[in-house]
């Protein structure tokens, strides 16, 4: 047998070529391109959660010793990372958020790396993926209203955290809905097959255009 592969996911349908595959559940790998996506969203995300995590500690060392810290990324009362790493919100489950990251965004990492080896995973696997993905830019959207109503304030790394969340999360449910992973009606696979990149463009440009409304006239003094 012949091995094929679609031009725009590389998805193959047989382990090497004149060998055919063993019978059982369908796996699914995905091309390099989509690999790499990972590996960078997933390692964007780990270096924001990373510091994070580091000025967190300096800043509960700072606490003790009676002494006041201020992370490098506090350049204004608008862009202030310790306003927002001080906040109630920055333990939503009772312990800091950057380390649930740590955790998330390492396993990103690990299957961008097994892509890369030419890994191939079952459906229930990719759902299961593209569920983390839906619940890691859900909690990046409230973490968004509470940065911009109620804390006001902005960290830098959240925000390089968040676009790398939105960018995974369009990704992989675009390759699960052209993977028939996803039932979805062709229409919308044409959509994903040519115009994936618009989602999280548009997405992340209304997140920008509400930062900019936000602080208006912040910016423009």
């Amino acid at each position: 047998m012949s091995k094929t592969m679609t031009a725009r996911d590389g998805v193959s349908s047989s382990d090497a070529a004149g060998q055919d595959r063993p019978e059982g559940p369908r796996t699914v790998g995905g091309s390099r391109a989509f690999a790499l996506l990972l590996v960078i969203t997933g390692a964007a995300g780990l270096l924001a959660a990373w510091v994070i995590t580091i000025d967190k500690f300096k800043l509960l060392e700072a606490k003790v010793e009676g002494k006041t810290f201020t992370p490098g990324c506090s350049l204004n009362p608008v862009v202030s990372c310790g306003n927002v790493m001080e906040s109630k919100q920055a333990a939503a489950f009772g312990f800091p958020n950057p380390m649930l990251g740590l955790v998330a965004y390492g396993i990103v990492i690990c299957v961008g790396m097994s892509l890369l080896g030419r890994a191939r995973f079952p459906r229930w696997y990719w759902l299961t993926f593209n569920a983390g993905t839906l619940f890691g830019v859900g909690f990046c959207t409230w973490l968004q209203y509470q940065s911009l109503y109620n804390i006001n304030a902005l960290c830098l790394w959240c925000c390089l955290a968040w676009v790398a969340t939105i960018v995974m999360f369009w990704y992989v449910t675009s390759f699960n809905i052209r993977n028939g992973l996803l039932p979805a009606p062709g229409w919308l696979r044409g959509f994903f097959d040519e115009f994936t990149w618009v989602l999280p463009v548009l997405h992340i440009g209304i997140i920008g255009m509400l930062i900019l409304t936000r602080w208006w006239d912040f910016w423009t003094s």
